[in-house]
C-alpha cells in the first residue's frame, strides 16, 4: 500500500519553513540570542561569532529555499544533512553546558532531517 496521506508541497514547505525560520529569524534579525552563547564556547566563537551566525543564517536560508523549491533533492538533502550533523556534533563537543537540552535537540534534529529526507524522496513537483 502506497498512500501518502500529506500532500508532498506540505513536507517540503514544513522543511523549509524550518531552514527560514532558523536562518532568517533566529540568526540574520536576531531574534535567538542564544545561539550566540551557544557559538562563543566554540574555539574563536566570541571574535567571530556574530559574523559565523550571519553566514551561517544566509545559508540556511538558501537551504530552505532550495529544498521548497524541489531542485536537484538528493544534493540538498545531503547539505541539509551535513549541515545539520555538523551543527549539532559541534554543538554537542563545545557548548554542551549552554545547550538546554542536548539530547532532545539530536531527537528533535534526527526527526526534522527524516522529513527532509522524505521531502526528498518524492519528484520536483508532482
Amino acid at each position: 500500500m502506497t498512500a501518502l496521506l500529506v500532500p508532498i508541497w506540505l513536507i517540503r514547505v514544513a522543511v523549509a519553513a524550518v531552514w527560514l525560520y532558523e536562518g532568517v529569524v533566529c540568526k540574520l534579525v536576531g531574534g535567538e540570542p542564544h545561539q550566540l552563547e551557544v557559538v562563543a564556547q566554540a574555539p574563536f566563537g566570541k571574535q567571530i561569532g556574530r559574523a559565523f551566525l550571519i553566514a551561517l543564517g544566509l545559508v540556511e536560508s538558501a537551504l530552505g529555499l532550495w529544498a521548497l523549491s524541489g531542485i536537484s533533492p538528493l544534493p540538498c538533502v545531503i547539505a541539509q544533512t551535513v549541515l545539520l550533523v555538523t551543527l549539532n556534533t559541534n554543538g554537542l563537543i563545545w557548548a554542551r553546558k549552554v545547550i538546554h537540552d542536548p539530547a532532545g535537540m539530536v531527537v528533535k534534529n534526527f526527526a526534522f532531517i527524516l522529513l527532509a529526507w522524505v521531502s526528498a524522496s518524492f519528484p520536483r513537483w508532482p
